[in-house]
């Protein structure tokens, strides 16, 4: 199987933590790459890519100015031609305090993929996570994995095993 390109941010927290898990389950099949770090052309790397990214993170309660992660790398990926790739996203969220906004992240560049025509796989059936709204559902479904870290942390592995079973069938 191909290299998957594993790209993710912000750096720190649990975005990075989930990363890990994923590269630690995809061995040497995966390369750990930071969003801020990342060009267009790294993505050109890969026929197989997964996202992480985070709702609010970290960052957005660090001391020090808030990253743009994902604000600097988006114009980087509308480069990509995504014509032969397979995307699949893990969003973190929190669904009590944030239950409204549930891994809005996520919808957001899952619906910027879909709108630049990227082919996305992984979706996960809403009926599966309690919380009221989210920008990354549709048709009944997360267009990637959501994962509470903060009060559902004991079901990420178990999580994180069935997503990955599902996308590597799908990653050519």
């Amino acid at each position: 199987m191909e290299k998957i390109g594993l790209f993710y941010g912000p750096e720190g927290g649990s975005v990075e933590k989930v990363a890990r898990m994923i590269k630690d389950r995809l061995k040497d099949r995966g390369d750990l790459l930071l969003v801020k770090n990342s060009m267009a052309q790294d993505l050109e790397k890969y026929r197989n890519i997964i996202f992480g990214i985070s709702t609010v993170g970290t960052e957005t309660w660090a001391m020090e100015s808030p990253s743009d992660d994902w604000a600097r790398f988006m114009p980087e990926l509308r480069k990509v031609n995504h014509h032969g790739k397979t995307y699949a996203i893990y969003g973190l969220g929190d669904h009590i305090t944030y239950s409204n906004h549930f891994a809005d992240a996520m919808g957001v560049l899952g619906k910027e993929l879909l709108r630049q025509g990227a082919r996305i796989v992984g979706q996960v059936p809403v009926v599966e996570y309690e919380f009221d709204d989210s920008e990354a559902v549709i048709d009944d479904h997360f267009i990637g994995l959501p994962l509470d870290e903060d009060y559902e942390s004991e079901k990420t592995p178990e999580r994180l095993d069935k997503w990955l079973a599902n996308i590597l069938k799908e990653f050519s």
